[in-house]
């Protein structure tokens, strides 16, 4: 039997049962009553937990309304996984693709959506992403993000181009002119090394405040940080309007995301930062959060074999190869997937391909095709080594290994399929690759593979980003909630670029619900 099947044994005897006591102890526990705190060590009108992308929203909206907010951050630095992200953002019918005549609608964008999702997806969510968008789009440009002018980018799973390509080529786009933003409100304070532990209810069960640690210290060593770890000093938080929780997806807890899904062993990598941890969702539950959907794991297609983690190949892969090159099985020549589907679709495809013995299919694009994206998305990976360019074609079969005459045959069928606009083999869109296909030399190579990389489940909120209660099917007084720790917006499994926007509406939602309160 491998190492990998006997530690996923070993985790199922006694990793899954103590993560199950874990969730259960949290449910007895039910946060702790008002009552028992003497005195607040701080007071707040807004506490939010997270600093990414739904966070920083809520901290714009509220705090620009007057109200006195905090984010605690539990890293040592600001922005999670917003941060690193590939950053592109999904708006369906904007200004851009009015100007360029892409017809595009509210009704297309929920299909598309639920098409990846398997039918799952709570509409009503997608329906206010899709109301509020451009809202939210103008939103992060006044904080002065810059998106590539006059571009939309043709996203997997989406029937047309609808999103914006942010220009930094990563989240932190977004997450650096926020928090400079947030910096000039007086009334704002972001405190990292700061760890939320629990919520503070009154004795109608609302959220009036938090339990937190400051000077905190991750340990990477740990496989559940969250609950493991006891580092920093308590501190009484109290939250006069409310807590918004934007603390992110669960993908680097290893004991519960196990739990979730058995096939995901510990060595399983992820793209993700190493504080995405399941405390604060563990903690919500416990309070009566309705849970949603949490065995639904995403992989992302687009990853390298040869990096940790997220790695630098991810949006070369994506926006090169994917969007207007082919991947093929280095042992047939052959491609094997429409590289234009859904996140899902290509993962399950790619693994059927990547097999027991570690058969990575290799991804390729052209110089025209290259010439066309972001020169960051290549720079970087040629310096790594993790795309190799080759002057022919044939250069990289035999560099790869792959049978030389069907891999021909396979690229001169697709160029004629990408002429005549009809992928006959696996029916790709093809009529916004602008002509683009594999002829012209240079060419570029990379193994790829997927990794986890969204956790689709979480807490069920409303349209008004009010955290909805498993017990009584209404909302929690005082908790709202945005971004990854949510579910039921991406269903099964979420299409690109619709992260972006899901966290920064809800974000948005919730701070404008504060606001309101002022």
């Amino acid at each position: 039997m491998s190492e990998l099947n006997l530690a996923r044994r070993g985790f199922l005897k006694t990793g899954a049962a103590a993560a199950a006591a874990l969730m259960t102890s949290a449910a007895a526990h039910a946060g702790i009553p008002a009552s028992k705190i003497q005195k607040w060590d701080e007071e707040y009108d807004v506490v939010i937990v997270g600093s990414g992308f739904a966070g920083m929203a809520c901290a714009l909206k509220a705090g620009r309304a007057g109200l006195k907010v905090l984010i605690i951050e539990k890293m040592s630095v600001v922005g999670g996984n917003s941060a690193i992200c590939g950053g592109n953002v999904a708006c369906p019918v904007n200004p851009v693709q009015k100007a360029q005549g892409i017809e595009d609608s509210k009704e297309l964008f929920i299909a598309d959506c639920l098409k990846d999702g398997l039918g799952i997806n709570h509409t009503e969510l997608l329906a206010t992403i899709a109301d509020r968008c451009n809202d939210t789009i103008q939103m992060v440009v006044d904080c002065g993000c810059e998106f590539v002018p006059n571009k939309m980018l043709f996203e997997a799973g989406h029937s047309v181009p609808r999103s914006y390509e942010i220009k930094a080529g990563t989240g932190s786009g977004y997450i650096r002119p926020m928090q400079a933003e947030l910096k000039k409100l007086s009334n704002v304070t972001i405190r990292t090394r700061a760890k939320f532990d629990d919520f503070v209810l009154d004795d109608d069960g609302a959220v009036v405040g938090v339990t937190a640690r400051t000077g905190y210290r991750f340990d990477m060593k740990l496989t559940n940080d969250d609950r493991d770890n006891k580092t920093g000093k308590a501190v009484t938080i109290r939250a006069k309007k409310g807590v918004m929780l934007a603390a992110g997806g669960f993908s680097r807890d290893i004991e519960f995301r196990q739990v979730q899904d058995p096939r995901v062993v510990p060595t399983t990598d992820s793209t993700n930062q190493p504080g995405a941890t399941a405390g604060v969702l563990i903690k919500a539950m416990g309070i009566g959060a309705m849970p949603l959907q949490l065995c639904w794991l995403q992989f992302l297609p687009y990853c390298n074999p040869r990096e940790k983690g997220f790695g630098v190949s991810v949006n070369f892969v994506n926006h090169a190869c994917m969007d207007y090159g082919i991947v093929v099985d280095r042992k047939t020549g052959k491609r094997f997937m429409d590289e234009h589907a859904g996140r899902k679709i290509k993962s399950d495809a790619l693994f059927q391909v990547i097999g027991q013995d570690e058969n990575y299919p290799i991804a390729i694009a052209d110089q025209e095709i290259v010439d066309s994206i972001n020169p960051s998305f290549v720079k970087l990976p040629l310096e790594m080594k993790t795309v190799t360019k080759f002057d022919t074609l044939e250069a990289l079969a035999d560099h790869y290994k792959i049978p030389k005459e069907a891999f021909l045959a396979e690229v001169k069928k697709f160029n004629e399929y990408v002429k005549a606009d009809d992928d006959k083999d696996f029916h790709r869109i093809l009529k916004f690759n602008n002509g683009l296909s594999l002829k012209k030399a240079p060419f570029y190579g990379i193994e790829c593979c997927p990794k986890i990389h969204h956790t689709m489940g979480g807490v069920l909120i409303n349209p008004k980003a009010q955290v909805i209660s498993a017990t009584t099917g209404q909302p929690i007084k005082g908790l709202y909630a945005g971004g990854e720790i949510t579910g039921g917006v991406h269903g099964a499994s979420r299409l690109g670029t619709v992260a972006v926007i899901d966290a920064l509406t809800f974000g948005m939602i919730a701070g404008e619900e504060f606001a309101k309160m002022a």
